[in-house]
């Protein structure tokens, strides 16, 4: 670029610095949103953004730079749409701990590939046991099945495998003893615990909810790191200004 303009880098580099652009006001409306958060490097850096995007109309409505993922950072979100005057008739979560409590009164979606990749944690990618095996394979329909098939083969997989969960092993707790298939146990009541939002898409088809947080992961946040890893060598305050402009640009 130097050679280019037949400036100095210097010049370049103060040019760029200062260069200002438009923050663009949103027209306040209904909206459902899809809300996630994510970090630029490692988590140490503590170099994080929460946004929320408008389903239908494909626009982010609010953003903040976040250095850590809690409760009080979706509230502070939150608290920044409704002053803006959007009214959230809708919303796409990944199940992050403590976060539904704060939409009581809004419909929540549970994003599918989260609900998985919690599945496969707990179970791993290949699992051995055949009731482990069933568990996945059924979380394994989510997006393809109706609610009612889904609540079914998940109480018929509990009556059939109702012994094998209980199975314990004795030790020197205070208890005396411990559930011998504690991970299976812990994937099961997740599937249970997100049940009621597992099928809102479905439930309410007007608010036009997708069933994954994509819409961010990978329509806005995977450019951005693609962006960041070529300028990866410009300080964090220019960083900051090259997100907003995406951003307001999007």
């Amino acid at each position: 670029m130097s050679q280019k303009y037949n400036h100095s880098r210097e010049w370049i580099q103060e040019k760029i610095h200062n260069y200002t652009f438009e923050i663009k006001s949103r027209k306040p409306r209904e909206v459902s949103l899809v809300i996630d958060a994510t970090f630029f490097g490692k988590r140490g850096d503590k170099f994080g953004l929460i946004a929320a995007k408008d389903v239908e109309l494909k626009e982010i409505v609010a953003y903040n730079f976040i250095e850590s993922e809690t409760k009080e950072i979706y509230l502070d979100l939150i608290t920044q749409i409704y002053a803006k005057g959007f009214q959230i008739k809708g919303v796409v979560l990944d199940g992050k701990p403590g976060i539904f409590s704060l939409f009581k009164e809004t419909p929540i979606q549970m994003c599918h590939f989260h609900m998985k990749a919690i599945i496969s944690r707990k179970l791993t990618k290949n699992p051995k046991l055949q009731p482990s095996i069933e568990l996945k394979r059924i979380a394994s329909h989510l997006g393809s099945i109706s609610a009612c098939r889904f609540e079914y083969m998940l109480s018929s997989w509990f009556k059939r495998h109702k012994e094998f969960l209980d199975e314990k092993i004795t030790d020197e707790s205070k208890r005396g003893w411990h559930y011998k298939h504690k991970r299976l146990r812990s994937a099961y009541r997740s599937l249970i615990h997100f049940l009621p939002y597992l099928f809102t898409y479905q439930k309410a088809p007007h608010l036009n909810l997708p069933t994954t947080t994509n819409l961010l992961d990978g329509g806005c946040f995977s450019p951005l790191k693609d962006l960041l890893k070529v300028h990866r060598g410009v300080s964090k305050k220019m960083k900051r200004k090259m997100i907003v402009y995406f951003l307001e640009n999007r």
